[in-house]
């Protein structure tokens, strides 16, 4: 009975410690084996890692691009504005050995470094790179994190500026320098237009000296162009150079002798101004109120009679 007590007690110590020996390592982790306290020089790949009991000890390292943020710092630019900038940093391990040895914790290291290469960047920036020029200066904090992070194992894949918050006052006169940059430039595209304007006007003033007849053209097609939007007023210009065009085109009138056809002229007016008398309005009213009195039928009728 005793015998079969240690046989039991001896087949739960060797699954104990084949589960011991046996670890599993995933695809994005590398193992660094510890013997006695050494770092062994073989990194476990991924799959089943078999280790000697009690000797060994089995590190995990993540294999994985790591997003870490750049919590907000503070600073003054170059040209004296206080703004404040965060950041993100995207780094992976590529010497698990050296990450799990020669650095106690390498992400905290990282965002250590992040932090302080940003504030060294505001620093040395202006505050039209922080706001335009962001390539740049992502560039060179990766380069000055890079530097000290090679030697911990670590990669920095890539580093971005994410937000700059200016102050308020800031805002409000950058907002104003827009305005006024804008306004500058609506003034001079105005200008700029006038010039093209007068210079066209002045070429068709050319023309139209060499040739009148182009005058009347362009008159009849601005008539053209008013009468079309079905207005009730029309509005016609008569340019004084068209009445002397006019009058240099129309041939003179043969003069008459003094004393031929003065007395038919002078009879022809008298009888038009008779029969014009005749027509007035004064003239027919008087003669249709005759007509409508009761005594002038009477008289016509005994008249006829």
């Amino acid at each position: 009975m005793i015998i079969l007590y240690l046989l039991l007690t001896a087949l739960v110590v060797g699954l104990i410690g084949s589960a011991m020996c046996v670890r599993v390592v995933k695809q994005f982790e590398r193992g660094v084996v510890y013997r006695f306290g050494r770092v062994r020089p073989a990194i476990r790949p991924p799959g089943l890692a078999l280790l000697v009991p009690i000797a060994d000890r089995l590190q995990k390292v993540n294999m994985q691009i790591i997003t870490m943020p750049v919590p907000a710092q503070d600073g003054i630019t170059r040209d004296n504005v206080t703004v404040r900038v965060d950041a993100v940093v995207y780094f992976n391990v590529i010497d698990p050995v050296r990450a799990a040895v020669d650095v106690e914790d390498y992400i905290s290291a990282i965002g250590q470094v992040a932090q302080t290469c940003l504030r060294s960047i505001i620093g040395k920036s202006d505050l039209d790179d922080l706001l335009s020029n962001r390539e740049r200066l992502n560039q060179g904090m990766e380069l000055m994190i890079d530097s000290p992070a090679l030697d911990w194992g670590v990669h920095i894949e890539r580093v971005e500026i994410k937000d700059v918050a200016l102050p308020e006052t800031m805002k409000r006169s950058m907002s104003r320098q827009a305005e006024a940059e804008r306004e500058r430039r609506a003034r001079i595209i105005t200008a700029d237009g006038e010039l093209q304007a007068s210079e066209k006007l002045g070429q068709a003033a050319e023309v139209m000296t060499k040739h009148p007849a182009a005058l009347q053209l362009r008159l009849l097609q601005t008539v053209v162009e008013v009468a079309a939007e079905k207005n009730s007023t029309l509005v016609l210009p008569f340019p004084v150079e068209l009445l002397r065009f006019l009058e240099r085109s129309t041939p003179a009138e043969t003069p008459q002798p003094a004393g031929a056809g003065s007395v038919p002229d002078a009879e022809r007016a008298a009888e038009d101004r008779d029969a014009a008398s005749d027509r007035s309005p004064a003239r027919e009213i008087a003669r249709s109120q005759a007509d409508a009195a009761p005594g002038s039928m009477h008289r016509s009728t005994h008249r006829t009679w």
